[in-house]
């Protein structure tokens, strides 16, 4: 069993937002200085599922990451954990890229790659919470798809994968090469072992440009995205204090009853 698992580098979504500052004007982020960013947690827990087929039913797992600036360490922590290899795909042409824009890089670096049979990606990226690249990566690569699976289980012609819903799960039977998206469902991913903590270290990762993996331009970057960031900001939140008094506790309940209809609470 072949496996590429595609995770993302994000800002640590545990960082209070006093912390990191905006830059209103070119819409961006600065994130405080010596915090390094994480590995998407989605993401991590679909690299933990991986591991867990890989024990099952044996094969390797390829590890990919795109970005500006995509970094070794989010690849090297994967490794660590169980993973076997890992690319980084790093160019300053997909700056502005945007869901579908990341998905193209993505699909052209799995074509590169071109052995594979299924490929696994978080349900979405805790930054953006958009939860697209891997229903458009699917659809690039004329895929099977299922979201959110919580197990998997090789069968002799496909999968037999658990997907949660609201209160149930389902249960699919899926060709391959397929591709799966996985969420918290899957449980608490591995800590790095020793072991693999050396192992990382010592691996030379190769970095592919967009020439290297076929990228067409006309697919990257702002010009090709598909949806405008329009505002950036951090809310306001405000409270305030009322004290609704009452010569008895039934007066008072009245007159806040009454207060909270006139501000449309109730």
């Amino acid at each position: 069993m072949n496996i590429i698992v595609c995770i993302k580098e994000i800002l640590d979504p545990e960082i209070p937002s006093d912390k990191f500052r905006l830059d209103t004007e070119v819409k961006r982020v600065i994130p405080p200085a010596g915090i390094r960013p994480i590995i998407n947690p989605y993401d991590e827990r679909a690299v933990e599922l991986a591991i867990r087929v890989k024990e099952t039913y044996g094969g390797k797992i390829m590890v990919l990451t795109a970005g500006v600036n995509a970094s070794v360490s989010v690849v090297k922590h994967a490794i660590s954990m169980g993973a076997d290899d890992g690319v980084i795909i790093a160019d300053q042409a997909f700056e502005g890229s945007d869901s579908f824009g990341t998905a193209h890089i993505l699909a052209q670096a799995i074509k590169k790659i071109g052995i594979y049979d299924l490929i696994l990606c978080g349900r979405e990226a805790a930054d953006w919470d958009e939860g697209l690249v891997g229903p458009i990566l699917a659809e690039n690569l004329s895929l099977s798809l299922v979201t959110l699976v919580k197990e998997i289980d090789v069968m002799e012609k496909g999968l037999k994968v658990k997907r949660v819903t609201l209160n149930a799960y389902q249960v699919f039977g899926v060709p391959l090469p397929a591709l799966i998206t996985v969420g918290q469902e899957v449980g608490r991913p591995r800590l790095p072992s020793g072991k693999g903590i050396i192992s990382a270290a010592r691996k030379q990762l190769p970095v592919w440009n967009a020439q290297d993996i076929n990228v067409d331009f006309s697919q990257i970057g702002v010009g090709a995205a598909r949806r405008k960031l329009v505002k950036l900001f951090i809310p306001k939140r405000e409270r305030k204090c009322e004290i609704v008094e009452g010569e008895t506790a039934s007066e008072a309940a009245v007159k806040l009853a009454d207060r909270l209809r006139e501000i449309g609470a109730i």
